[in-house]
């Protein structure tokens, strides 16, 4: 089976994004436990690592940090550093070199997840990252040999994933378009609310050239960069309709943002169908409730909807409960995302 390549993104901050991939990446590799999972951090917040390896009351972060301070370092950063002498053709290594076990640092997450941990460095590599794709050399597309980072990194290791999934960050700088340029299919989050509209617009032209303001920035687009190097775009693959309030009705003013994103998705498919992996825009939807306490307790703690207990819980001081039906309502949110996958 050739391996399948996702990527969380919106350009757009406060959507929901790492955490529903956090409870989404660790279900599919539940429910999925044949197949061999790779979780790739590429945002600098490095969240989605952090609740890999244990969350907020199980050390997550001072864990990440311990990965960040290996040698070589164990982290997209640690990749990337070794990149920047050798920006336009791969040197030798071992992707192995920057990829963990979360499992070994949190019996929550199932073993057949392996994770390269995020990096603030990311931020620090972004100038140069920058500087070395706009560079002029004789016989070398020096943007698209940047680009490929991540798929050098992943063709090393081609035959040993079977789904990759990516954490992208909110934005579109050369990093993320690293991470998007690498991926067959992307999950949009979004929220019901008048600016996500707007974001899934946004994201779309940033990916697709869509609705440029002027014919000037076709030239520098993304995908036109891809296309003249005879590469494929990643498809959008499902919309994730997040943070529903769990009594929205059909009547709100959510609703009908959330069903006028549905419309816009809906014309962009009968318009630019190869853009996509579905036709039917009910399809390629996911609703997910608002997580509410219940994920405020399962990020705390990095655990998965199925490993949380419910009753009363101690987050930071604080006493919290758990309802057990809603955190089944939410195990099932996830579920019918992750069948969608």
């Amino acid at each position: 089976m050739p391996m399948v390549k996702y990527a969380f993104w919106n350009n757009k901050g406060g959507t929901g994004k790492t955490s529903l991939a956090f409870q989404a990446i660790t279900r599919y590799a539940e429910l999925n436990p044949g197949h061999r999972v790779l979780v790739i951090d590429m945002c600098p917040q490095a969240n989605i690592s952090e609740l890999l390896l244990g969350g907020m009351t199980n050390g997550g972060a001072a864990k990440l940090i311990s990965q960040q301070g290996q040698i070589p370092r164990c982290s997209i950063g640690g990749y990337f550093q070794i990149r920047l002498p050798s920006p336009y053709t791969p040197p030798v290594f071992r992707a192995h070199d920057y990829i963990m076990q979360p499992h070994a640092q949190n019996a929550a997450i199932p073993r057949n997840i392996s994770l390269v941990c995020g990096d603030p460095m990311l931020e620090l590599q972004s100038n140069a990252i920058n500087t070395l794709s706009n560079n002029q050399v004789p016989g070398v597309d020096t943007w698209i040999a940047v680009i490929d980072w991540l798929n050098d990194f992943l063709n090393q290791i081609n035959n040993e994933f079977d789904a990759v999934f990516v954490d992208c960050n909110p934005s579109f700088s050369l990093y993320t378009q690293i991470a998007l340029a690498s991926v067959d299919r992307i999950v949009l989050p979004v929220m019901a609310d008048d600016s996500s509209r707007r974001a899934v617009q946004n994201a779309l032209s940033l990916i697709y050239g869509l609705s440029l303001p002027s014919p000037i920035y076709a030239v520098f687009a993304f995908s036109t960069k891809l296309r003249t190097a005879h590469r494929q775009l990643p498809q959008v693959h499902l919309i994730a309709k997040n943070r529903i309030t769990q009594y929205m009705g059909s009547a709100s003013a959510y609703a009908a943002v959330l069903r006028a994103i549905e419309n816009d998705i809906a014309t962009l498919c009968a318009s630019h169908p190869q853009y996509f992996t579905f036709t039917n825009v009910v399809d390629g939807t996911v609703d997910i409730r608002d997580f509410q306490t219940t994920g405020v307790v399962a990020f705390a703690k990095g655990l998965p909807f199925s490993r949380l207990t419910a009753g009363k819980q101690n987050i930071g001081g604080h006493r919290v409960e758990v309802n057990e039906p809603y955190r089944v309502n939410c195990l099932d949110a996830v579920d019918n995302l992750v069948a969608k996958l």
